[in-house]
């Protein structure tokens, strides 16, 4: 039997129609963090065979990446701005991971380069390495409370390295920048920022545990 051309055509759109669905990437800052954050996560989860087991280390702090880059366009990390990329990949997830995925990869890359910056260097000024580090490290820990157990080794060297500059910080900061709480979370927050535009979060802290740890 001959199909007419007009009918395989319908029929060619009609499958195109079932499968997955071309997406790409937002403009709006939050939406295109939390699109990025989902296409990591998606991309992680696809390589790790066994369902059941934690993400890697690595790939878990690349997904956090997006959130901690999207509150540091400014000056000052914005924790309002994070929750918000945090809040907007559970809404984006269903449809990305039913979508074509793969080809957000470059483009979440091109969007955010300094995901994909591995050879990191701290500020060379003691004080200022000291809170970024000091910063990045408990923002990691904060987001990763509840996986604690999963990650339990690094986020422990992140603690130590933590005490070992609680000291430190609780001396220079005040010299610094002076006693008021206001000026010295506005510091911490601008460390943070710094933090994230550094590059990847698990090579900012390799150096930071090498350096203060």
């Amino acid at each position: 039997m001959k199909i007419a051309p007009a009918a395989a055509a319908a029929a060619a759109l009609l499958l195109s129609a079932c499968g997955p669905k071309a997406l790409t990437l937002p403009e709006q800052p939050v939406d295109r963090a939390a699109t990025c954050g989902v296409v990591a996560a998606t991309e992680a989860r696809a390589a790790t065979p066994d369902i059941q087991q934690p993400l890697p280390f690595t790939a878990q702090l690349g997904i956090l990446h997006y959130a901690l880059l999207a509150g540091s366009e400014g000056d000052e990390f914005s924790a309002e701005t994070a929750t918000a990329v945090n809040r907007r990949m559970s809404d984006l997830q269903e449809n990305i991971t039913g979508g074509e995925w793969q080809p957000l990869v470059s483009a979440c890359a091109a969007a955010f380069p300094a995901t994909q910056r591995t050879e990191v260097a701290l500020p060379s000024d003691n004080f200022e390495a000291q809170l970024v580090c000091d910063e990045l490290g408990d923002f990691i820990a904060t987001a990763l409370m509840s996986q604690e157990a999963d990650y339990a080794t690094q986020l422990g060297d992140y603690r130590d390295m933590a005490r070992n500059l609680d000291e430190s910080l609780g001396t220079s900061m005040p010299a610094r920048i002076g006693s008021g709480l206001a000026a010295q979370q506005k510091a911490r927050r601008a460390a943070l920022a710094e933090a994230a535009k550094l590059g990847q979060p698990v090579a900012v802290m390799r150096q930071c545990v090498e350096r203060f740890g």
